[in-house]
């Protein structure tokens, strides 16, 4: 079959020019029909996403429309207008011109923070204060990650003038060549410095999930390190009479177990701590034990709650020949209970009692009052702080000495 005159005359060699004019022309006819009108908004498919918008580079005011009708896009439908359920609409600014560039002044857009809260409004981030007390410090819950290694405070971390009833001039112990041979001059009057850290090494080990309110399990490690100096005592130069030594690694498991009368039990815990002061014979004094722990808060009104707190141990036993304080366990207690009201963000008020669970009972019981300065509007920060201890165990030094300590001075506390 012969084909028409003017389409023997495209030969392939002519063809291939010919398709390739043709298909220019098509595509440019195709983009002037995309070029919106003056006046009218450019309308670019969500799913292209900001990316699309990027690419406008060289016409600033169709790529300021761009992101506009990119960031509406990202807004639920029944967001009020300009905002996305609630959250910060963007707002339209400008960047000032750069004379070293020649860049002129141009209008930005720039967009509210993205991921900046959970999704029922409460902002997202450590030690948030929307979450109750023990969510807030163990990180129970999504909302209240500070993510791993971290540097949080754990107890509070306190510089105090100390005075007490009686000191241990000469400390003794039941194990053999363990106690004092001559007494020291030291005065009843003292500075207590307290440093207390944690960190968290690991998180969602059997429970995690996505969600804001999803609890997470966590591995911490503390440290806490505890001093008893000499200040004002001149005549022996001024010398740290014992500094206590605390590492320790705790589990916590988290629960939401309603118990009556309003309270939340919120966590189980395991640890494993170990306590010596780092002095040589016949000062030395350790022990290693571990213990169970469980903890439950009630909320209250305004920024006001409970928390009660158990904790059971048992001592890691040691031969004869390494025990440095043998039976501390009868005089510092085998169990602990703290309870503590949150009275305002920056009030509050603690008792810890411990107990030897024997019939012949000893242990101790310390009362802390912390109050904030005037402008303090957060459950953490500097507090000033009043501590009264009477009883077993106020410094592994003293761990048989029974003694009454009245402290001031100022602590940071969950920093």
């Amino acid at each position: 079959m012969s084909l028409p005159l003017p389409l023997q005359r495209f030969t392939p060699a002519r063809r291939l020019p010919c398709a390739l004019m043709l298909a220019g022309l098509l595509t440019g006819a195709a983009q002037a029909q995309a070029v919106p009108a003056a006046g009218v908004p450019l309308q670019r498919p969500a799913s292209e996403g900001w990316q699309a918008c990027q690419a406008l580079k060289n016409d600033p005011a169709a790529q300021l429309t761009c992101f506009q009708q990119w960031a509406d896009s990202q807004s639920p439908a029944a967001a009020p207008a300009g905002t996305a359920a609630g959250k910060p609409a963007p707002t339209l600014t400008t960047a000032p011109a750069n004379p070293d560039t020649g860049q002129p002044a141009m209008p930005v857009l720039v967009l509210p923070a993205m991921n900046s809260d959970a999704p029922d409004g409460k902002p997202l981030g450590c030690k948030n204060d929307q979450y109750g007390v023990l969510s807030r410090f163990w990180e129970l819950q999504r909302g209240t990650d500070c993510d791993t290694f971290s540097l949080r405070g754990y107890r509070p971390t306190s510089l105090a003038v100390s005075a007490s009833d009686s000191v241990n001039t000469q400390p003794s112990s039941t194990a053999a060549g363990h106690t004092a041979l001559t007494a020291q001059a030291y005065g009843r009057t003292e500075n207590k410095i307290q440093l207390s850290v944690r960190t968290k090494i690991a998180k969602g080990l059997l429970k995690s999930g996505p969600a804001d309110q999803d609890d997470h399990d966590s591995l911490w490690f503390g440290y806490t390190q505890q001093s008893y100096w000499q200040l004002f005592n001149g005549g022996l130069s001024r010398p740290f009479r014992n500094t206590d030594h605390e590492p320790e690694l705790i589990y916590i498991y988290p629960h939401q177990i309603p118990l009556a009368g309003g309270w939340n039990y919120r966590l189980s815990g395991l640890g494993l701590v170990h306590q010596s002061n780092g002095q040589s014979l016949p000062l030395s004094r350790s022990w290693n034990r571990v213990y169970l722990m469980g903890a439950a808060e009630k909320t209250l009104a305004g920024d006001s709650s409970l928390t009660l707190q158990g904790r059971v141990w048992d001592r890691l036993r040691e031969s004869s020949g390494n025990d440095d304080n043998p039976g501390i366990e009868n005089y510092v207690g085998r169990a602990e209970l703290t309870g503590a009201w949150q009275i305002n963000k920056a009030h509050s008020l603690g008792l810890t009692m411990r107990h030897s669970l024997r019939k012949e009972a000893r242990g101790s019981a310390r009362l802390d009052w912390m109050v904030g300065p005037a402008s303090s509007s957060s459950y953490t920060g500097l507090r000033y702080h009043v501590q009264l201890f009477s009883g077993y165990g106020d410094s592994l030094l003293d761990f048989n000495r029974k003694r009454t300590v009245l402290s001031l001075g100022l602590s940071v506390v969950d920093w």
